[in-house]
């Protein structure tokens, strides 16, 4: 049988086909089974995981600091391969929150998402009605409105 989490990512996997931002995000903090969910389901749904701070770091090494922030979409979009039918999962995404990169990472990830449907990790929690990325007293933190979000909450498992 599947665990409840696998079945309640794939619901909003089938809920997304039809929206403008087909992504679906696994919440929860380190340790708490995101890589775990994402490689199972790769594993019976079809296709691999990507790791994302290993590939987008690999095609970011002959880039200067300066250049990174210009070029991190178009390499995180090869990274990811042309866009098809099946799911693209994505984890080890807090490379996207790197202060030098410049980016906001839920609009990045919501822009890649309009032309494949994205699973992703995304290590931080739900609170209240708010998707939160690492502590308040953390550089890198960030809070965003969760209430048009497709989320799985891996918190408390």
């Amino acid at each position: 049988m599947m665990p409840v989490k696998d079945q309640e990512v794939l619901r909003l996997v089938t809920q997304a086909e039809s929206l403008y931002h087909r992504l679906v995000l696994v919440v929860g903090p380190s340790g708490s089974g995101k890589t775990t969910v994402l490689n199972r389901l790769a594993a019976t749904e079809g296709g691999c995981v990507i790791n994302l701070g290993l590939e987008l770091s690999r095609a970011m090494l002959e880039l200067t600091e300066r250049q990174r922030p210009l070029r991190v979409q178009k390499l995180l979009e090869g990274c990811l391969g042309s866009p098809g039918g099946a799911v693209t999962w994505l984890d080890n995404t807090e490379i996207l929150f790197e202060a030098s990169l410049k980016l906001d990472p839920l609009r990045l990830l919501q822009t890649i998402s309009r032309d494949r449907l994205v699973v992703a990790s995304w290590n931080g929690s739900v609170v209240k009605s708010d998707l939160t990325f690492a502590v308040p007293e953390h550089s890198e933190f960030r809070r965003y409105p969760s209430r048009e979000l497709l989320l799985v909450s891996l918190e408390g498992i």
